[in-house]
């Protein structure tokens, strides 16, 4: 099948509050921080969320030592893009289970942070061919597609309102980054070399999945990713994202 050359629309513009919800430390930053760069320089907030802290990601450390040492990583790496506001849901990382329990944790901090838009990574079984997505992304993926409609209905997880999170039925779109049918695009010109010290910020995760040099890689990386949706998007580098309007 031919990759298909219809143009992205730019990404709605009519909003203020973002919450991007993941599954781990470093998802953020392969796949849209030159697009939060780009937001936070708008002036808009974006919260970052996720499940877990990376601690079963490095096969050299043990996950109690690597579970501290990721979470400082990633609130470096969201500084790096304007964000300030990073939270962990303390899910075991590599066995996150899809189900109501995720999702009631991700509806609460939708019902907390009251965006408009949430955004999430590749929920789907593949990244678009035969390389096989990992439990952990389908299952947050899923569950924050769910928590959208779920943080607005006050007969969903009403021990929330109990605990005082009033319904939030705000969320207008749902942005999955890291599709292989995106709809809309964000110009990453501004906030690519952000994105790349943002990246940067995972060095000790980085240095054990590559030999390269860890910049050359985060360069490299996130370079060909931005040029790669460049001919539907005007011929900008972009960050891509399928969107889902509620």
């Amino acid at each position: 099948m031919s990759e298909s050359t219809e143009q992205l629309a730019p990404m709605p513009a009519d909003w203020q509050r973002a919450l991007a919800v993941v599954a781990h430390p470093d998802d953020l930053e392969y796949g849209c921080s030159a697009a939060v760069a780009a937001w936070t320089d708008e002036g808009r907030e974006v919260t970052y969320l996720l499940a877990s802290r990376g601690e079963a990601g490095i096969d050299t450390i043990d996950p109690a030592t690597a579970a501290p040492l990721r979470e400082r990583e990633q609130r470096a790496s969201a500084a790096v893009v304007g964000v300030s506001e990073v939270v962990f849901l303390d899910h075991k990382d590599g066995v996150i289970e899809e189900g109501l329990a995720l999702r009631r944790d991700i509806a609460a901090a939708i019902r907390r942070y009251r965006p408009e838009l949430v955004i999430t990574l590749n929920h789907r079984d593949t990244w678009g061919g035969t390389a096989w997505n990992t439990p952990d992304h389908r299952a947050v993926g899923r569950a924050t597609l769910d928590a959208a409609g779920d943080a607005g209905n006050r007969w969903i997880f009403p021990e929330l309102t109990e605990r005082g999170l009033q319904p939030w039925d705000g969320v207008r779109w749902v942005a999955v980054a890291g599709s292989a049918t995106p709809t809309h695009a964000v110009d990453a010109t501004a906030g690519l070399e952000r994105s790349v010290r943002s990246l940067l910020e995972h060095r000790t995760y980085i240095e054990v999945l590559t030999i390269e040099d860890p910049e050359v890689h985060c360069r490299n990386f996130l370079t060909a990713s931005a040029l790669q949706a460049a001919p539907r998007f005007g011929g900008r580098p972009a960050v891509p994202f399928e969107v889902f309007a509620r």
